[in-house]
């Protein structure tokens, strides 16, 4: 059809109601925000006559999506969390931040507490028999480019089925499996033994598989690993660094892999690094430096306190 009523005086005067923008009261931002966010769903459904049908239907959806807690899944998979870290590096560039170590999602399966080590940190339990094992090291420097003793690590992946601790569905895993907070060591260094981690997919059947699968698209993850990098007089950078022998490294639903942030797998086999790192035998390494950028203007500009994450 046709019919067009998006830019009529009655509509655009109900979508003011609506966000109540010229009323007392209410938070001027929200109101803001609610405002036009409406007035771009009242326009989608004006251009693309969006019926009753389809409407409902996505509102179907979206309680499915609330129940199944997905909403932190389903945003990186739209793009949304690669969008505002794209926005994040247009606001450094005009402030002249350059950002050695890129930023990139957080992903919605972090969890708070997580014990503490310092400069060197055994991430897995060792229950996951089929786990490759694995040393990653590297330096934490600051803004200047000087190592930075004392800067906080915190590390967390999956195990080799996909599967984080505190969101593990068959309850396999113990508390803080794959998770720890690392206290860089008097040369800025940190260090830690763990098993290679695999990629995942997405709940078979949730309402972000069914999203992806009606966009003709899958929700296959590579293999990863997740930091939080923190120092004094720094912001915090959120990244996570992708496993460049995973055949999805560039082809990640979550849209996280950015260029500086693939890592190769070294295999050590020699009885003089087996050795070195007290290993029982061969292993998988990954040496990689994280670069923090200095406060701006006093403050973490990027920090998102109000997150909601795990606790535990």
């Amino acid at each position: 059809m046709s019919v067009k009523i998006f830019d009529t005086p009655e509509v655009q005067q109900f979508l003011r109601a609506v966000a109540n923008l010229d009323g007392q009261g209410g938070d001027p931002r929200t109101k803001q925000i609610v405002h036009r966010l409406m007035s771009d769903l009242f326009k989608a459904i004006d251009d693309l006559d969006i019926t009753p049908d389809e409407y409902w239907t996505g509102i179907a959806w979206l309680n499915e999506l609330g129940t199944a807690g997905q909403a932190g899944l389903i945003s990186p998979g739209l793009g949304v969390d690669h969008f505002i870290d794209l926005r994040l590096d247009a606001v450094d560039e005009q402030l002249g931040v350059e950002n050695r170590t890129p930023r990139t999602i957080e992903g919605p399966l972090y969890v708070a507490g997580a014990p503490v080590e310092h400069g060197f940190a055994r991430l897995d339990d060792g229950s996951d028999e089929s786990g490759h094992p694995l040393v990653m090291q590297g330096t934490v420097y600051d803004a200047e480019g000087k190592p930075a003793p004392g800067a906080q690590v915190e590390v967390w992946h999956c195990d080799t089925r996909g599967f984080y601790s505190h969101f593990d569905p068959t309850g396999k895993q113990a508390p803080f499996n794959m998770r720890r907070t690392i206290i860089a060591d008097e040369q800025g260094r940190y260090r830690f033994r763990s098993i290679v981690p695999s990629g995942y997919g997405v709940p078979p059947g949730s309402p972000t598989e069914k999203l992806l699968t009606a966009l003709g698209r899958h929700g296959q993850r590579p293999a990863h690993i997740h930091f939080f990098i923190s120092a004094d007089g720094h912001r915090k950078l959120t990244t996570q660094i992708n496993l460049a022998h995973d055949p999805l490294v560039n082809d990640d639903f979550a849209h996280a892999t950015r260029d500086g942030l693939v890592c190769e797998v070294v295999e050590r086999t020699d009885e003089a690094s087996i050795k070195a790192h007290g290993m029982d035998g061969p292993f998988g390494e990954i040496n990689f430096d994280f670069h923090l950028t200095a406060l701006v203007d006093g403050v973490d500009n990027q920090i998102n306190e109000r997150r909601v994450r795990a606790a535990a």
